[in-house]
């Protein structure tokens, strides 16, 4: 699978649907005329996908022209996680499998899953193994996506890289927090560096980590030696970010920030694409996150901020642009973080976690059925 520009979309739950993953598309098409970057879906969870999950398998939706298509499993079972990419190949679900090892979320880790995961170094191998077996013979590449450990005391990604090469990754990507910091503080840049030189060129190492605007791209693979980048929250309201990082990384004129005027405009096309994708209902509510992110750092007043708080339908949003439509200004210190953002805490393991990072058993209950996160 090539890329044009090395930047991936991080999966993000109730985010990175199709519609959020076409919007990205278009604005580098029509910033710098060309689509380079590898567009992730929200995190499916295998069992749900074998199970046939209406839910998950509406979650698998892509835009007719989306090459390659690429699909992030939750999986804590190497029987689920077989099954789930042999389906995958199968029903030519998707191009690329990419696999979560990095969710930091209490109810994940409490039960074994996510970022917990790797500790348990047998089992971690084993769910790799299974998910390569079955797309061998294919050109579906298996990724695979860690954290730097659990907390300071307990990091596994130096042995997670290793073992995920051995087993035949094509690449792996490395969110440079603990699960412990969950998404505070600074991403250390200098683990994705640790891990590119334990894995000796082996297989690309991919960084993940504080990337909010084109020259954070540049600075983490000048200072690490990383393959490329993965960016999540830097891309919240902002999905004209990919044409910047691609553009940053290829040596184009890095296209200059959109105007309030137009940034309404791309509001516009996403509550549309959001719409066709899950019914006005449930667009015009998972819109309303999104516009906050949208319009941080612009000059908008509260009284359109409020009433764009509460649309229900494309023609009521319509009007509630009309004020900002035609908007020439720009965003003051819009770069830097958004959405999640938090305290550290203590990571929740289930009991006796820690005790053997060899044993190989599957966490019970671990397999939650829902997806997205």
């Amino acid at each position: 699978m090539q890329l044009g520009s090395p930047v991936i979309l991080a999966p993000m739950a109730g985010v990175t649907n199709v519609a959020f993953r076409s919007l990205c598309r278009e604005q580098e098409r029509q910033r710098i005329g060309s689509v380079s970057g590898l567009y992730v879906c929200e995190m499916v969870t295998a069992r749900a996908l074998v199970e046939r999950n209406p839910k998950t398998l509406h979650m698998t939706t892509f835009a007719p022209d989306e090459q390659p298509r690429s699909l992030q499993l939750y999986t804590t079972d190497p029987e689920y996680t077989y099954r789930a990419a042999k389906m995958i190949v199968d029903e030519d679900l998707a191009d690329h499998i990419d696999m979560n090892f990095g969710c930091p979320v209490p109810k994940v880790t409490r039960r074994g899953g996510g970022s917990a995961l790797p500790y348990k170094r047998r089992l971690f191998a084993n769910i790799v193994a299974a998910a390569v077996r079955a797309t061998q013979g294919t050109d579906i590449p298996v990724t695979v996506k860690f954290r730097v450990g659990i907390d300071d005391a307990h990091h596994t990604h130096l042995d997670a890289g290793r073992i995920a090469a051995e087993e035949g990754a094509a690449a792996v990507a490395l969110h440079a927090r603990t699960a412990a910091q969950r998404y505070s503080g600074n991403a250390d840049w200098t683990q994705i560096a640790r891990l590119v030189e334990h894995m000796d060129g082996r297989i690309p190492v991919l960084g993940n980590g504080d990337i909010f605007k084109a020259t954070d791209a540049r600075a983490m693979m000048a200072s690490t030696g990383c393959d490329g980048v993965v960016v999540g929250r830097g891309c919240l309201g902002r999905p004209w970010l990919f044409a910047e990082l691609a553009a940053e990384l290829r040596g184009l004129p890095v296209p200059a920030p959109p105007t309030l005027g137009e940034v309404a405009r791309v509001i516009m096309r996403h509550a549309e694409l959001l719409t066709a994708h899950d019914g006005q209902a449930k667009a015009s509510r998972d819109l309303r996150k999104h516009i906050t992110w949208y319009l941080r750092g612009f000059p908008v007043g509260g009284e359109v901020r409020r009433s764009l708080a509460t649309i229900n339908g494309l023609e009521e949003l319509r009007e509630r642009l009309e004020p900002i439509w035609d908007s020439t200004a720009l965003a003051e210190d819009a770069d830097g973080a958004r959405g999640r953002q938090g305290s550290p805490a203590k990571v929740l393991l289930p009991e006796g976690w820690l005790e053997d990072p060899e044993d190989d058993r599957v966490p019970d209950g671990a397999d939650i059925v829902h997806s997205g996160g």
